[in-house]
């Protein structure tokens, strides 16, 4: 899905910047052509100056997702998250980022978390890359507790596993 919203701003780059940064942050575009997180509006010029544009292209980019019957109801319904990665090590918590082979491929969460639950840690938050719209795309699994050194390497040999990171 996200394939084809990207794709509607094919041949204009910095309209594409404009909307990858709405998708990435989960910002929204309310009806009267603000864009906003929550009920908080974010001026122009601070989105153009995140993905290095004029404030005009984000104007013209929020007009065009409002003359869009579907990008409009996507970006008025999409909403952000309380994304825990960086504050998981201050509350106690486990980060593990798994690195796959083919982000694409079906499967990769099910078998990591398989994994984590067989040694009964409890996951508080997982969180997967969009491979359309990252690069470089990661699972990340935050959980209640340290993780010992063979369940790293326990995941590290799934097949769709290219490599684990671990913060504690």
């Amino acid at each position: 899905m996200w394939r084809e919203v990207v794709e509607k701003f094919r041949g204009l780059p910095s309209q594409r910047k404009v909307v990858e940064l709405l998708l990435e942050r989960g910002f929204q575009v309310s009806p009267n052509g603000k864009v906003t997180s929550g009920g908080i509006a974010i001026p122009y010029t601070q989105v153009a100056s995140e993905v290095g544009v004029d404030r005009r292209v984000v104007e013209i980019t929020v007009k065009r997702i409002l003359g869009d019957p579907g990008l409009q109801r996507i970006f008025e319904n999409i909403r952000a998250i309380a994304f825990l990665a960086d504050v998981a090590p201050l509350l106690g918590f486990s980060v593990i980022i798994i690195h796959p082979e083919d982000a694409k491929a079906k499967g990769i969460l099910g078998d990591v978390t398989s994994v984590i639950a067989k040694r009964g840690i409890s996951i508080r938050q997982a969180v997967s890359d969009d491979p359309y719209l990252v690069d470089d795309p990661k699972l990340t699994i935050i959980t209640d507790k340290s993780i010992p050194g063979d369940l790293i390497e326990e995941i590290g040999r799934l097949k769709q596993v290219r490599g684990v990171q671990i913060r504690q």
